[in-house]
């Protein structure tokens, strides 16, 4: 099995929407249909996107027989999870399922993205030796992301186009590199 994809994680309301808006109308879904805007108007933006690797579901699909085995064979051909995490995030059963299958289960690398923040200097505290408390506190929104991902290492990085791609690019955060668990980011 090639596990080369990035799996991204978003916040999507509950209960499923089974209009055609569905997802779309959630803001975290936005922020993933942007990365995929990005790699369709530039080939070599280093996105794999491990949702296309299986047929696409509805979303009044059942959870457990249709959407729940669908998420996890995605995964599974993932190198690591891409999570949106903005003040718009909830904790839903979709979510915590990928993280906590994805962290636990699989101990596949997590880049954070931070829609409502811009910039390295936006994640950081006035020294730039830690992440400052804007960042910790949107850990909260998603407790089961907050409590495990020591787990595995964790690159956390802003909502920037240029940001993204180093981060995309950074073998260290994927599958298999050997990278120390831990929290990360750039100075």
């Amino acid at each position: 099995m090639i596990r080369n994809g990035n799996y991204t994680a978003f916040y999507v309301a509950e209960p499923f929407n089974p209009s055609y808006l569905g997802a779309h109308a959630t803001k975290d879904f936005c922020y993933y249909n942007m990365l995929k805007a990005w790699k369709a108007s530039d080939a070599t933006f280093p996105f794999k996107n491990s949702h296309d690797t299986t047929y696409n579901v509805r979303d009044s699909s059942d959870w457990e027989t249709t959407l729940k085995p669908r998420l996890k064979e995605r995964l599974r051909n993932s190198a690591n999870i891409i999570l949106f995490l903005s003040d718009n995030t909830r904790s839903s059963r979709a979510l915590r399922e990928e993280i906590e299958y994805g962290v636990n289960t699989l101990k596949l690398p997590v880049i954070v993205i931070y829609p409502d923040l811009n910039s390295k200097a936006t994640l950081l505290n006035a020294g730039n030796t830690s992440l400052n408390s804007t960042v910790r506190s949107l850990w909260n929104k998603l407790p089961i992301f907050r409590d495990i991902k020591l787990e595995v290492p964790v690159l956390h990085v802003p909502m920037h186009k240029e940001t993204i791609i180093k981060a995309l690019n950074n073998t260290a955060f994927r599958i298999g590199s050997n990278k120390e668990r831990g929290d990360y980011f750039y100075q």
